[in-house]
Parts: C-alpha cells; sequence; structure tokens
C-alpha cells in the first residue's frame, strides 16, 4: 500500500509542478486576493461625505458643523443651496449624508427650546447608513449637553455641584475594535477554501480528459489509495498556502497570532479533510472541467454565505441555522479566529475540531466510495 500511494504522490506531484501556470495558480493569486481583500472587506466608516445645507448661517449652525468635522468621520464636501440641489447630491452619490440646518436654529437653541435637525441618509449600504446615524447622534448629544450644562451654570450662578457615573469600557481581544482583525483570519479561510477545491476539484477530471482513468482502473491500486494519493500533494501544497497567507496577514496587517502555530496547521489539517474530500467528490462526479467549475461554485457560495464570515448566523432563519452545521468553514472561522485573537486552544475549541474531523472523515469515505462506483 505505502508504495502505491507513494508513486501517486509522485505522480502528482510532478503533474502539478512542472506546468508553469499551475505554480503561477497555487502561489501568486492568493498572496494577491490576500492584501487585496485584506484592504476591501472592512466595516469602518470613516471620511463619509457629508453635505450641509446651511440654511441659519449663524455661530450656532457653524459650531455644529465643525463638531462633524472634528469628530474625523465626517468630510463636508458640498453646500447644496436649495432643494434640488439637494436631492441632485442624494442622486448622484456624491455624498453619504446630508446635514439641514433650519432657519431659527440659534434662536431656538439659546431660547432653552428644541432646536430641530435634519440628516437625509443615502440608505441604499444599510451598514454605512446605520453608521453615519449612530455617529451623528452621539455628536448632536455631546452639543446638548454642552448647551445644558452653560445654561444650567448661567442659572446658577456658579457650576452645579452634581455627583457624576464614570463608566469605563475594555475591549478584549480586539482593543480598538478595528473589523480588519475580524475579517482577514476570515479572508485566510476564504482563501485557503478556494484553492483546495479547485485543486483537488480538478484532479480526477484531469485524469478522465487525459485518458489515463483507464489505466489507473487496471492497476490493483484501492480506491482509498488513490484518494490519499491525490489528497495529500494538495494538502502539503495548501498547508504552503496557509503559511504565507498567514504571514500576510501578520506582518502586513498586524494581525497577532496570539496562539499557537501548531495548533493553527491542526486545525488546518482538519479543515483540509473536509474541502479536500469535497473536492474529490465533485471531481468523481463530473465528466468535463466545465462541470467542475459549475459545481464548485455552486458550494463554494453557500459555503461562505453561511459561514457567519459576512452575516451572523444567530440571524439567520432557524432551517438555515440548522444548515450551518454541515459547513465546514463554520467551525473552521471560530477555529482560525479563536487561535489568532483569543489565543485559545483546544480546551476551548475541541467541539469545533470534533465536528471537522467527522465531515473531513465522512466526505473522505464518500469520496472514496464514489469513486469505487466509477471504477466498477
Amino acid at each position: 500500500m505505502r508504495e502505491r500511494v507513494r508513486h501517486i504522490l509522485i505522480k502528482e506531484f510532478i503533474q502539478v509542478f512542472r506546468d508553469p501556470r499551475m505554480r503561477f495558480t497555487i502561489f501568486v493569486p492568493p498572496l494577491m486576493q490576500m492584501i487585496l481583500l485584506g484592504y476591501a472587506v472592512t466595516t469602518d466608516v470613516k471620511h463619509v461625505a457629508l453635505g450641509v445645507h446651511d440654511l441659519d448661517h449663524t455661530v450656532a449652525s457653524r459650531e455644529l458643523v465643525a463638531r462633524f468635522v472634528g469628530s474625523g468621520y465626517f468630510d463636508v464636501v458640498e453646500h447644496p443651496q436649495n432643494e434640488n440641489a439637494v436631492q441632485d447630491s442624494l442622486d448622484r452619490s456624491r455624498v453619504r449624508a446630508i446635514l439641514r440646518i433650519p432657519r431659527g436654529f440659534q434662536e431656538r437653541w439659546e431660547s432653552g427650546r428644541t432646536a430641530p435637525l435634519q440628516l437625509l441618509v443615502d440608505g441604499t449600504d444599510s451598514n454605512t447608513a446605520s453608521v453615519v446615524l449612530q455617529y451623528s447622534s452621539r455628536i448632536t448629544a455631546q452639543l446638548s449637553e454642552k448647551a445644558f450644562s452653560e445654561r444650567l451654570q448661567r442659572r446658577l450662578g456658579r457650576p452645579p455641584q452634581l455627583g457624576s457615573v464614570q463608566l469605563q469600557t475594555r475591549a478584549w481581544f480586539n482593543e480598538n475594535l478595528e473589523s480588519r482583525l475580524y475579517y482577514v483570519p476570515g479572508v485566510i479561510a476564504m482563501i485557503v477554501t478556494m484553492v483546495t477545491l479547485m485543486l483537488s476539484s480538478m484532479a480526477m477530471v484531469r485524469e478522465k480528459e487525459m485518458g489515463t482513468i483507464e489505466q489507473i482502473m487496471v492497476t490493483p491500486i484501492r480506491p482509498m489509495e488513490f484518494i490519499l494519493g491525490k489528497t495529500l500533494p494538495f494538502a502539503l501544497i495548501s498547508f504552503m498556502d496557509v503559511l504565507l497567507i498567514s504571514l500576510v496577514g501578520i506582518f502586513w496587517f498586524q494581525v497577532p497570532l496570539r496562539g499557537s502555530p501548531l495548533w493553527l496547521f491542526f486545525g488546518t489539517a482538519l479543515y483540509l479533510m473536509s474541502t479536500l474530500g469535497i473536492g474529490l467528490l465533485i471531481s468523481s462526479v463530473s465528466q468535463t472541467q466545465q462541470q467542475v467549475m459549475m459545481t464548485t461554485t455552486f458550494f463554494y457560495m453557500p459555503a461562505v454565505l453561511l459561514s457567519g464570515l459576512v452575516f451572523p448566523i444567530a440571524n439567520m432563519p432557524q432551517v438555515v441555522q440548522w444548515l450551518t452545521f454541515l459547513n465546514p468553514m463554520r467551525y473552521f472561522l471560530v477555529i482560525i479566529r479563536g487561535i489568532f485573537l483569543k489565543g485559545v486552544g483546544p480546551a476551548i475549541l475541541w467541539p469545533e475540531m470534533l465536528a471537522l474531523a467527522i465531515l473531513g472523515i465522512t466526505t473522505l469515505w464518500m469520496a472514496a466510495r464514489q469513486f469505487r462506483k466509477t471504477l466498477a
């Protein structure tokens, strides 16, 4: 058995690395995707393009605008002068929000009455719109608190001697609440999934298209030996890709690796059992590379969307939440984020590791069984 698997291993390595385009595809695109997606995948909202429709033109209105700009979240890019200009700025997406200050704003504010404001937000991007509303509410609340304190001081003739409540907050694992630290490990999982699925799913189809599958059928090799010989080369290549893109995440994007690299590679090995098994299963039921590409895409997109990378699993319908238990990426995301950000190990992550082991053994067994049917 050992000799037969070794010969398959040697054949696969020679077949993969003798093609310059394959060597390029294995290593260069994952690095480029890691750098590109590492910058692109973020929910931090900064430098929001803001338009100011100021109908009051007073000291109070200018102070309000200065507070928006001074927060660092907004950049005033336009000053529309009428309703048509306001509508045009939002329609053409030149601004994300427009702050409308009505006439009499300062007069109402100084007299102690409620001074109304209006913020028009482009809601096509719901995430950005909700963050903009939060920032704006915080800024106006601070301004109202300042006005109330000054008004109370004037009436009493001295600063009010009132007690205060001080809340001290601390964010664990991500002190500055940077979304990049949350998403970059997820990008690593995405790239590893795509690479392993594409490499392994093309393996058997390439044998079919080259006509060498008939030669394999007449050999005494067993289905599991063939599966191991096809899987191990791609597993080793995937480990190299994991190492490269993890180094990019650590040294380029400054994502801390607080856990043990050994447990990271162990969790990756469990995950590769699932993805490589699924890839070989796709390859065994497909006849052409076009079928492989379509089937791989059909599996990959739901796997990403149902993994919790983009949308929280808890917000999904109950039936969909049950389906996510069959998704190996769901468990791998918990493992990779736990090791990178929290520094935890198998004492905490053993349920996810056990689930990946079960899914991996099951998919490899199904791939071997399907290959046995193909031989028959």
